[in-house]
């Protein structure tokens, strides 16, 4: 290659060279400008109002309850504890600058130990620091007082939970689809009102089963609530409703309405024993048609909530 060659050589790669730098200058100059504008300045903080959120947090905090055996009442579900949403709350009050109560938000805090923690042991009872009460309805007769005790809970804006023997469903599939309809929960109840306290473990199992498929065939539900007859239970009944998915249920409260009680009587005597988490004991009978609407009336008057045993159960606060 000759001088003259060698400095045309040279002057074209050094054009390419700069006009390659001119390119790279530019596309990197295009990327910081991009990840400039994606950038956002870091918001203010009002550090005086999230101090008040917080040290108002600090002092209104309630801890969870772990679900425990208590010696008397047996299996006790947990209940939720609360605290102040900081972020949340703090969200609400940016606008404004100052702090409000009204527009603090709480969150639930979840207990460490839950029901199904526990071994398997009877309920007796919801959570006592839950204000709620569940009425439970134990069906194996009693129809002529099912329409009405039906149409006072649905006036009530009220569930309860039936606990069916599967005899009395195998006979009256269109009652039993009546009540399952109107929304209420549905639990076994075993399937010829026995004393299982005398039964085997085999002769229990029969029962149990025997009563959820008649009852998952008529109205397409598995119960997972057992409710012994007559409350008549020992370790294995208890043990066989768990190994079926099902949690013994036993009574806080009962209406004795079998024994055909002077309604106000009753009404009096299970008012006054109510309180937060009981559950009471009733059956399709004369004396709670005619007195349910009345004790409806008074557990609210106690400030109490209704619900299903289901209800009554799960960890959810009630504020």
């Amino acid at each position: 290659m000759n001088k003259k060659n060698t400095s045309i050589f040279i002057i074209y790669f050094s054009i390419l060279f700069f006009i390659s730098f001119l390119a790279g200058s530019c596309t990197i100059s295009s990327l910081v400008g991009e990840k400039s504008n994606i950038a956002k300045p870091k918001k203010d903080i009002n550090e005086e109002l999230y101090r008040k959120i917080s040290e108002y947090g600090s002092q209104h905090r309630i801890e969870p309850i772990n679900a425990n055996v208590d010696r008397v009442w047996k299996a006790i579900p947990g209940y939720n504890g609360k605290e102040v949403d900081v972020e949340a709350s703090y969200n609400n009050m940016e606008k404004d600058g100052e702090f409000d109560e009204i527009q603090i938000v709480y969150k639930e805090i979840s207990p460490e130990i839950h029901l199904d923690d526990l071994g398997p042991d009877p309920i007796y009872k919801g959570n006592p620091q839950k204000p709620m009460v569940s009425l439970l309805i134990n069906v194996a007769w009693g129809n002529e007082f099912i329409p009405k005790i039906l149409n006072t809970l649905d006036n009530n804006n009220t569930k309860a939970t039936f606990f069916f023997d599967g005899s009395w469903v195998k006979k009256n599939p269109d009652i039993a689809k009546s009540i399952h309809e109107s929304g209420h929960e549905i639990g076994n109840h075993a399937y010829s009102h026995p004393d299982l306290k005398q039964y085997s473990k085999e002769k229990t199992i029969e029962e149990l089963e025997k009563t959820n498929d008649i009852i998952d065939e008529t109205i397409n539900t598995k119960p997972k609530w057992f409710a012994p007859p007559s409350g008549s239970y020992n370790d294995t009944t208890v043990q066989v409703a768990e190994e079926l998915g099902m949690k013994t249920i036993l009574w806080t409260v009962d209406t004795v309405d079998w024994r055909n009680p002077e309604t106000q009587s009753m009404i009096a005597r299970v008012v006054g024993e109510v309180s937060n988490g009981s559950m009471i004991l009733m059956h399709p009978t004369k004396p709670t048609e005619e007195g349910l609407d009345a004790i409806i009336a008074e557990i609210k008057k106690k400030g109490l909530q209704l619900g299903t045993v289901s209800d009554l159960m799960n960890e959810k606060r009630i504020d």
